[in-house]
């Protein structure tokens, strides 16, 4: 029977390739789409757990998981807040998202002081200098990598503004890119506004810490650090949903196209399936071959489609600086749905096959 499936595939080699294709393309956006899910989560949840302060201080109404915050927050705030019994640090951020290199994705970047914010989070100048002028910012190292940026090249942001790179920094934390908090506040003509206020706590743990600053200024959102960056991929807006309909999407295409080829196959070998049948050969037998055929288009296809998902993670991280995280339990997912996909989209073409009239199909031109 493996040399029948086999000899079957190489009769048709364009409609093989074809549907192998078609699996690859299900596995291969399970994939893609589940990495870069995971990996962009992963990478802001770590830049975001080098934030050493205990509690977030903002408005009611704000992001919860600060990857977008209007600067609505006075900094005045910061004054009250060092004035509370237990407050070492209060150091103000303003946070704004803009589309991404490439008109690829979405970055942000921060406005802040970076005296007091390199000094809350133990972050050092790597090369150059913290950033002084309106036009000019720091990168992390990842930021500089990723985009080949160096000390004294322009970087581009707000989508029409050159800005002068002066440093780059280390650890990575919060947002890659980093400029004076006035320059930020002057374009986005938010003067003494900002996103949020970082609280370091000083003698006294963060619970007790965070109920005096609700007592003496009600009315605000007051955040545990480590409650925001727990999980911060539970907190993107119906990304569960999102990677839920495409597994179902990838199955159907995978099932699709393997039915509409093992459908074709029956079709041209309506004759050779009566000469089988004439030999003697059972429904199972029939339907036995056809799967296997099924099984084997949908298992080069599975490999084709971890290859280009694994190449596409490189190329798209090379050129645009995304990140992709391919874990076993999204692969198994894939790997279950190629040949689940493949094997049910077959399943019918076998069983019209399996029950064609031997005499019919000898007489079939």
């Amino acid at each position: 029977m493996e040399s029948l499936v086999t000899a079957n595939l190489k009769q048709r080699p364009l409609r093989s390739l074809v549907s192998v294709a078609g699996v690859a393309l299900g596995v291969a956006l399970i994939m893609l789409f589940t990495g870069l899910a995971r990996g962009m989560s992963g990478d802001l949840q770590r830049r975001s757990s080098n934030v050493r302060a205990e509690i977030i201080f903002t408005r009611v109404g704000s992001s919860d998981n600060l990857v977008s915050s209007p600067a609505n927050l006075s900094t005045k705030y910061v004054d009250k807040l060092k004035e509370i019994d237990g407050v070492a640090a209060a150091v103000p951020v303003v946070r704004y998202v803009y589309q991404g290199s490439g008109g690829l994705g979405f970055e942000n970047f921060e406005g802040i002081d970076w005296d007091q914010y390199s000094a809350l989070n133990d972050m050092h100048i790597l090369e150059g200098r913290p950033p002084v002028g309106d036009s000019e910012v720091i990168i992390d190292e990842t930021k500089a990598r990723n985009s080949h940026t160096s000390v004294g090249m322009p970087l581009r942001l707000f989508g029409n503004r050159d800005y002068t790179v002066v440093g780059i920094y280390g650890p990575e934390s919060g947002a890659r890119v980093k400029m004076p908090i006035a320059a930020l506040q002057s374009v986005l003509e938010s003067g003494d506004k900002c996103s949020y206020i970082f609280v370091k706590a000083g003698n006294v743990d963060a619970e007790t810490l965070a109920r005096r600053i609700d007592e003496k200024l009600p009315g605000n959102k007051i955040q545990m650090t480590r409650d925001v960056f727990a999980n911060i991929e539970r907190s993107i807006p119906f990304l569960g949903v999102f990677l839920n309909v495409l597994v179902i999407l990838a199955a159907i295409v995978s099932a699709v196209v393997v039915m509409l080829a093992m459908y074709t196959t029956i079709t041209e070998r309506t004759r050779e399936i009566g000469i089988l049948k004439a030999m003697g050969a059972s429904r199972g037998y029939i339907v036995g071959v056809i799967e296997k055929e099924a099984i084997a288009i949908s298992l080069m296809g599975l490999v084709v489609g971890f290859i280009v998902s694994v190449t596409a993670g490189l190329f798209i991280h090379r050129f645009y600086g995304l990140f992709f995280e391919y874990g076993w339990g999204w692969a198994s997912v894939a790997a279950c749905i190629g040949l689940l996909g493949g094997a049910l989209g077959a399943l019918y073409p076998a069983l019209r096959a399996s029950s064609l009239d031997a005499v019919s199909a000898l007489s079939y031109e």
